[in-house]
């Protein structure tokens, strides 16, 4: 689908025509026509269209003749429900910069940092002022990175609540989603950071001599890094928590192993004297009127003992 966006008196909104200070927009669903017209139309190679629609694509940045590419991984909600899979994956973003025009391209449907350009929910968005736009987008990436962060943080924190009453396979299953978004954070992070580097090392949106937009990308590429930290921190306390609960659930299990073997030594007492006196053979006391009061009450003296014993290696 191919969506046409102006400014009009500072607010954005969509048009039916593009024109040479418009952003154009292609999102899913996608007929078979619609990528080789917008290609052959601003002499761009097919590729800068098809690679951002692969999920797995790396942050990048490529120049054919005029036109210039920039794909940012950007989180997003899985859309798999199954408790394995991971609560965020990451897909990209392609950024297309020709002289006719602005593209930005998805694989997904309603990105939710795209969708804030759509719904006009910022301030001062201008596409004719192209390089603004890259860095806004950039901007709101970062942030949509460290909204999900704060959201796997919390989740986290009450899925160890949980933990704390049971020891159960769910809790721990949701622990595991959890650590799968990191993953896929750290590495898109990672991915977005170099990228970010490399193109104000060279200058490749011109904006050098704009002090303004330079500080605010100098102020993403920080922003960037403190998202990477804080997914760094999540993941190694998630991995020491994960550690923790291993080792408590090992621990207790070890415990309850040991009580059922120290009950079972102290009823195993009685079952020796009963099966002396249960033998077809003449026993000491057999036949007298008190020996089954007697064998009881040696069999409570004998356990008492044990458990005294047990109690005093601290075994119970």
């Amino acid at each position: 689908m191919i969506s046409y966006y102006a400014s009009n008196n500072g607010q954005l909104g969509p048009v039916e025509h593009p024109g040479p200070d418009s952003w154009i927009h292609l999102s899913p669903p996608f007929t078979s026509e619609e990528l080789p017209e917008i290609a052959e139309r601003y002499e761009l190679p097919i590729d800068f269209l098809t690679d951002p629609l692969d999920i797995d694509e790396r942050s990048r940045y490529e120049r054919e003749d005029d036109a210039r590419l920039i794909v940012i991984n950007t989180p997003i909600l899985s859309q798999v429900e199954t408790e394995n899979d991971s609560i965020y994956i990451t897909v990209p973003i392609g950024i297309i910069l020709t002289p006719e025009a602005l593209i930005t391209i998805t694989s997904t449907p309603d990105h939710p940092v795209l969708q804030l350009f759509i719904d006009n929910k910022l301030r001062n968005i201008d596409p004719a002022r192209r390089s603004q736009f890259v860095l806004r987008i950039f901007e709101h990436t970062v942030y949509r990175f460290l909204t999900c962060l704060k959201r796997l943080n919390v989740k986290r924190n009450l899925i160890e609540q949980e933990l704390y009453d049971s020891s159960r396979n769910r809790e721990l299953k949701q622990l595991l989603s959890i650590e799968k978004s990191l993953v896929y954070f750290i590495n898109a992070l990672n991915g977005n950071e170099l990228l970010k580097m490399k193109m104000k090392r060279a200058d490749f949106l011109g904006i050098r001599h704009d002090e303004d937009q330079w500080d605010l990308f100098e102020d993403i590429i920080i922003d960037n890094g403190q998202a990477l930290e804080m997914a760094n921190i999540y993941t190694n306390i998630l991995n020491g928590t994960m550690d923790a609960y291993g080792s408590i659930i090992s621990n207790n299990l070890n415990i309850t192993i040991q009580r059922l073997t120290l009950i079972t030594i102290v009823l195993t007492v009685p079952m020796v004297i009963a099966s002396f006196y249960g033998m077809n053979v003449p026993m000491p006391l057999q036949n007298g009127n008190y020996t089954f009061l007697l064998i009881l009450l040696l069999s409570i003296i004998l356990s008492a003992a044990v458990i005294f014993y047990f109690r005093r290696k601290r075994l119970f």
